[in-house]
């Protein structure tokens, strides 16, 4: 953490509309010896740039798919050190068998379709077997995020909307990968695609989902597609796109199998990560190190989650002090600006607070 004492600042290009939308404009970001690398966030009056007021945001659920689900349950089962799960029978409507496992209050489902000329099908035989199939994030207020997507391209695909729980699924022309969905739960704390006794039969050797990693033919472009979906803005981790939420993050990578585009691991936070790779191994499941291979994906255990926040330097300029936060730029074309820039500082300082 650092404060930043703003003397002289040169800025590259910069959109012109943000440029004379206010005169004062802050950076909030990393603070480093010789550059200060950050985003742009300016308090704004032009009627069509004002800061965007979203959801908090975070992935809940990962969905798998399995052509054979009693194997990849009880390799799971034993990985997770889990005892029981839930199994919703409605999800017979899709033609599709499900389980839905408790990792703390974020879950792992697996489906495996039971009919022919399902989407779950489809994906097992044009990625050659088992695999990801959808990365669920909870939002506060669903109709808000419809409204705002709706003054975008992106397509949605599927929607429902109970009592206890809303959700719409996403085109996956429109943001590719993985099948990407928004889910609102009544009250929050609840996941009522999990039932309503998940709390009494959590995974006992994990505490949580935090990552999920998809290839793609193109990671930035397709980074691009789900910071507008999910109106977040990218990061970059160790030279990969990542679209973070805080607590968790969806990053984007080249394609690094034969398998084509799709969901290919995911992070998951231990309570007892020795006893996890204690069941990995009596199972046989192939690792390396702390990454395990399941259900044709990689989990990634971990013993602490992303940081998921930027560096966030207390910035004041001229007396005035901003918040970090993306901006939107002519919305009526639905168009995102989230400002990552580089800018020079000269006779800065920058001190440790």
């Amino acid at each position: 953490m650092g404060r930043l004492n703003w003397v002289d600042v040169e800025t590259g290009a910069v959109d012109n509309a943000i440029r004379q939308a206010n005169t004062r404009e802050s950076f909030v970001g990393y603070c480093g010896s010789t550059n200060f690398f950050g985003l742009l966030t300016i308090a704004v009056t032009n009627s069509h740039i004002h800061p965007h007021k979203g959801s908090k945001m975070r992935i809940r659920q990962i969905a798998l798919v399995a052509k054979d689900m009693q194997p990849v349950k009880e390799a799971l089962f034993g990985l997770l050190g889990l005892q029981e799960a839930h199994i919703d029978p409605k999800i017979i409507t899709f033609g599709l068998q499900n389980v839905v496992m408790a990792l703390g209050d974020t879950f792992l489902e697996v489906v495996s379709p039971v009919e022919e000329g399902t989407t779950a099908g489809r994906l097992l035989e044009r990625r050659g077997g088992d695999g990801g199939y959808m990365v669920i994030v909870q939002v506060d207020d669903l109709a808000s995020e419809k409204e705002r997507l709706a003054t975008t391209p992106i397509r949605i695909i599927w929607q429902t909307d109970s009592v206890r729980a809303k959700a719409v699924h996403l085109h996956p022309k429109d943001v590719p990968g993985v099948i990407a969905s928004l889910d609102q739960m009544i009250p929050p704390e609840a996941w009522h695609w999990a039932g309503s006794e998940w709390p009494q039969h959590k995974a006992q050797f994990v505490k949580g989902i935090c990552g999920a990693e998809v290839q793609t033919d193109d990671p930035t472009a397709t980074a691009e597609q789900w910071s507008l979906a999910y109106a977040h803005p990218i990061v970059h981790k160790e030279g990969s796109p990542t679209l973070s939420f805080g607590s968790t993050e969806v990053r984007f990578v080249a394609i690094k199998d034969q398998r084509g585009p799709g969901l290919r691991a995911i992070d998951v936070m231990t309570t007892d990560l020795s006893k996890v790779l204690e069941a990995a191994d009596q199972q046989h499941l192939p690792r390396q190190e702390n990454a395990v291979e399941v259900c044709g994906i990689t989990i990634n255990f971990i013993e602490h989650g992303p940081n998921g926040q930027l560096a966030t330097a207390s910035l004041t300029a001229d007396h005035r002090q901003y918040k970090i936060g993306p901006i939107d730029v002519d919305q009526s074309r639905g168009a995102l600006f989230f400002g990552t820039i580089d800018v020079g500082l000269k006779n800065h300082s920058c001190a440790e607070t």
